[in-house]
């Protein structure tokens, strides 16, 4: 007994020095050998906010393969794919054996494979190292290579390399590619059909390609909807709803959308695999469509560019910079929202609201509009007609081009173009030339981004943010302060729209540049601005073309298809409000941009001029005891009463006194301003210490 115990002993002390040796042998073997788990290579992709695809490159091999992660693939369509092809996933190591065991009782009874034993992990397997033969070598191979991944990999992982890898016909490989193809969307959401679908194309891809065999796809469909019918994990009823899918007879492109935008994120960073704009999908197909569209109605050669951005956070979440990208009738390949053209009037709302914040105007300030001659300069209106006396409301929303003239000769085009630069926009103007008056009617060059960047002031009360295609911070300025800025706002909501277009609660202005050579629309709403702008790239005249009938009904129809809802329009500050014209005080009641104006005695009257302070000073506030005493304003000529403001402000009531008192709120640059009852003006600037 004691030495049959001892034998007993023996032999399981060498069987256990033999296991050990075995598992240290194959250990040393999976070390040596070790699977090819090197990250596959993947289509570069150019993705929007949301993580949706853009654009994408193929790989080097030519195929469509994009990098999987479970979150974003449909939860049913995984439990569907291991009910289907490895029900016991989760709990086998590699190699299902009870799989195995059925697989070949079925083979020996019916002398046919009724099943297989491959587990997912096998198969995945059998992607990382293809091969053509079909022999028991190759199997025992996989399910040796199947051990080896599941003791590097845990079971999510194995699902998304087997995601990435797994074909579904053609030049398709991993779920994104399949759903992308057949079905013209992400593998977020999937109906039971589709999901089924996918579940059978890996085993025999090309056999049961949907485009070239999609009644064999069908019956292959229906195998995997049976299979789980009879699991019972399914509800009958949906089960028979995913039979009446339709199985898709067409592929689907891969999408190819903000071909310009893609091109220049993939030119300025290679190497990187994913890059995601600030973009949003479904805004940029509707804007795209609008542009294609809008194109073949205005004819050959003319071309569209559409920009869309959020005032608030300068995203930009559609970027149309051609009508087609490939169209070369069109140079669709020229990004023309990066294009700087002349604006025409749409620099307009910029003037008014300089003249809005300094005080010298109101809505119903009358304003001449009749020739006139700023000194070489004699502007004229688009339709070659004048209106005579008309309210300022009026004169924006008409576009008249002499108002305009008028209220820039008085604000000053070189201050115009400062407050531009300070919002980080700088216009392209004749080189060694002060600005000058033309500036009103697109004497300057602005891009479609130029353009919709300054309109996020006016959207965003005021306050202009940078924007970009790229996720980032966004650098902010001030365009207007919110007073000015709601009157303009104001006056441009109430411009009717385009024939045939239905309100929408945007406001908006239009602009045709010299000689017919582009027509401009920017809208927007309380969030949102639209820029647009129709012509041709090589810059040619289109005869008829014009802002109002050519560019805004673009406009219009692209905040209606962009699927974002409109935001209502900022609300009326406390302190503004539409004066009417009798309540005016006398200084505002009409504008006038004269050096001089004939009094009532027929004598010619000089134009208001501030002798203090004088432009530029460096002003000391005096104090006595604990008050500080105001400032001693003084002027000479002009018409009285007279109306002095400070940085837009009202110093005190109209008066006829030649002298007045300020005591500024702080220190730093101020600008004061007097305005006389002709309605001219007179401005310094100074410093307050």
């Amino acid at each position: 007994m004691k030495r049959q115990l001892q034998r007993v002993l023996t032999a399981l002390s060498a069987t256990a020095v033999a296991g050990t040796l075995v598992m240290f042998a194959l250990d040393r073997l999976d070390k040596a050998f070790p699977p090819p788990l090197e990250p596959a290579e993947t289509s570069v992709e150019v993705v929007d906010r949301d993580g949706a695809l853009l654009r994408a490159l193929a790989t080097k091999e030519g195929a469509w393969r994009f990098r999987v992660s479970l979150d974003d693939v449909d939860p049913q369509f995984v439990s569907m794919l291991i009910a289907y092809e490895d029900k016991r996933f989760r709990e086998h190591r590699g190699i299902d054996l009870m799989a195995i065991g059925r697989a070949a009782w079925q083979l020996v009874t019916n002398g046919r494979i009724v099943s297989g034993g491959s587990t997912l992990t096998m198969q995945l397997a059998r992607l990382l190292e293809p091969r053509q033969e079909r022999s028991y070598t190759a199997k025992l191979r996989q399910m040796l290579r199947a051990v080896q991944i599941e003791r590097r990999l845990s079971k999510d992982e194995i699902l998304e390399r087997y995601l990435t890898l797994a074909p579904y016909g053609g030049n398709l490989e991993g779920i994104r590619a399949a759903t992308l193809a057949w079905f013209g969307k992400e593998p977020k959401r999937l109906t039971l059909g589709e999901a089924a679908l996918l579940v059978a194309l890996p085993q025999l891809p090309e056999r049961r390609r949907p485009d070239r065999n999609p009644e064999r796809a069908e019956a292959a469909r229906d195998r995997v909807l049976d299979r789980l019918a009879s699991a019972g994990t399914i509800d009958p009823a949906d089960i028979e709803r995913g039979r009446h899918d339709r199985v898709p007879r067409v592929r689907q492109r891969i999408p190819f959308l903000a071909a310009h935008a893609a091109e220049r994120i993939l030119r300025e960073n290679p190497g990187v695999t994913r890059h995601q704009l600030t973009l949003s999908r479904r805004p940029q197909e509707g804007l795209e469509r609008v542009a294609r569209e809008a194109a073949e109605r205005l004819g050959p050669r003319i071309s569209v560019a559409i920009l869309m951005a959020d005032a608030q956070t300068g995203d930009i979440l559609a970027e149309v910079g051609s009508a087609s990208f490939f169209d070369d009738s069109r140079r669709g390949w020229i990004d023309m929202t990066r294009a700087v053209r002349s604006p025409g009037s749409t620099l307009k709302p910029f003037i008014y609201g300089l003249a809005f914040e300094e005080g010298l105007i109101a809505q119903e300030t009358i304003i001449e509009d009749r020739p006139t001659s700023f000194g070489a300069y004699r502007p004229r209106n688009f339709d070659m007609e004048y209106q005579g006396d008309v309210s300022i409301r009026t004169a924006l929303q008409m576009s008249l081009n002499v108002p305009a003239v008028r209220l820039l000769d008085a604000v000053g085009p070189t201050r115009l173009v400062s407050r531009f630069r300070q919002a980080g926009v700088v216009p392209a103007l004749p080189r060694d030339e002060p600005p000058g008056l033309a500036i009103a009617l697109g004497g300057a060059g602005l891009s479609v981004r130029d353009l919709v960047k300054l309109y996020t002031g006016i959207a965003n009360r005021g306050l202009v943010t940078s924007i970009d295609n790229v996720p980032g911070k966004r650098a902010t300025a001030t365009l207007f302060d919110h007073r000015a800025n709601w009157q303009i706002a104001d006056i441009l909501s109430g411009i009717l729209p385009p024939e045939g277009a239905s309100r929408l609660g945007i406001a908006y202005k239009t602009g045709t540049s010299y000689g017919y050579r582009d027509a401009w629309s920017v809208g927007f709403d309380g969030r949102h601005v639209i820029g647009v702008w129709v012509g041709r790239p090589d810059g040619a005249p289109v005869p008829g073309l014009s802002g109002y009938q050519s560019a805004a009904p673009i406009l219009f129809e692209a905040f209606a298809r962009s699927g974002i809802p409109i935001t209502p329009l900022p609300r009326r500050p406390s302190s503004e409000t539409r004066t009417a014209r009798a309540e005016l005080p006398v200084t505002l009641k009409r504008f006038s941009s004269g050096k001089e104006s004939i009094g009532k005695q027929g004598v010619a009257e000089p134009a208001p001029e501030i002798v203090f302070p004088p432009q530029g000073a460096r002003v000391d506030l005096v104090s006595a005891g604990d008050e500080t005493l105001p400032l001693v304003l003084k002027m000479q000529g002009g018409r009285a009463p007279f109306r002095w403001l400070a940085n837009g402000r009202p110093v005190d009531a109209p008066s006829r006194r030649r002298t007045s008192r300020w005591l500024p709120d702080s220190t730093g640059f101020s600008r004061l301003t007097v305005i006389d009852a002709a309605g001219r003006s007179a401005s310094v600037e100074v410093y307050v210490e």
